[in-house]
């Protein structure tokens, strides 16, 4: 090993502290955004509107808002379609956000 706790071959600026400490950081940060995302509500939406799903930023359902007027006792399908539509929707709202907070903070480091 290279003096000081460097690598091999003395990459300048590489010191396993420094390194330690830029993970701690960012860790920290990620904790943070993961939190912040945790709060946030997404709703999904399907048949205009009749069906409404919110998810939390964890991705649990939190509330189901369904218009009387879509629920009609001889189309049963149609309404689970609209619900699944929905939870789908909100989920992938929920999902394509933190990809993107995480994105930004990780800035493309593959994590």
């Amino acid at each position: 090993m290279a003096k000081h706790g460097g690598f091999p071959g003395g990459m300048p600026g590489m010191n396993m502290n420094n390194i330690m400490k830029q993970y701690q950081r960012m860790q920290r940060k990620l904790e943070e955004a993961q939190e912040e995302l945790a709060k946030k509500e997404y709703i999904g939406q399907a048949g205009g509107g009749a069906v409404k799903i919110t998810v939390t930023g964890e991705k649990k359902v939190i509330k189901v808002d369904i218009d009387k007027d879509a629920v009609d006792p001889e189309d049963v399908e149609t309404l689970e379609d609209m619900i699944l539509a929905a939870v789908n929707q909100a989920i992938g709202s929920a999902e394509e956000d933190s990809q993107s907070e995480m994105g930004k903070l990780t800035g493309g480091l593959g994590f």
